[in-house]
């Protein structure tokens, strides 16, 4: 029986980015169906002041890539674009997955309790590696993934619970 280790733990992050995507297909699939504009999906959102899906999808591939990177003391490559399109929206999240995946298990292993801050707002975060993945990194992503669903759902998408896991 393997133990749970910090590279397993954050290997859960790729996969809820793939579940994002399922949930994207779907609402694509809608709006091809329904003869909609796909930028009236991209554009939504569920409130005045809340960011509209695709912004949801960048965070959520922002937060994916950045956790390993930051566990383990190194620089996470630099994005900087805002998905205009699904095609796009499923790019980020592919090159996403795949940087999270390039940082190592050696990299990774035996950092739980390496301490840093990150600059948030105007104050500065303390976190160890494990808080950073499980108190901050997992509830945002999951944060971002169901707004996603969210946003499509309340515009007519027909998904379920079986979306947001990936549809499996």
């Amino acid at each position: 029986m393997s133990q749970l280790s910090m590279y397993n733990a954050v290997d859960a992050l790729p996969r809820l980015l793939s579940n994002l995507e399922h949930i994207l297909k779907k609402g694509e699939a809608n709006a091809k169906d329904r003869e909609i504009d796909p930028q009236v999906f991209l554009n939504a959102r569920l409130a005045p002041d809340m960011y509209p899906l695709k912004k949801q999808v960048q965070i959520a591939a922002e937060l994916v890539k950045n956790a390993p990177y930051r566990i383990a003391a190194t620089e996470a490559p630099n994005y900087d674009t805002t998905p205009e399109t699904f095609e796009e929206a499923y790019e980020l999240i592919t090159r996403a997955k795949k940087d999270c995946k390039a940082v190592s298990e050696a990299d990774l292993n035996g950092k739980e309790g390496r301490e840093f801050s990150l600059k948030m707002g105007p104050r500065d975060v303390d976190f160890t590696g494990i808080t950073y993945l499980s108190g901050f990194s997992l509830p945002n992503v999951h944060f971002h993934v169901t707004t996603a669903y969210n946003i499509l759902r309340h515009n007519g998408v027909p998904l379920g619970k079986i979306d947001y896991f990936g549809g499996s």
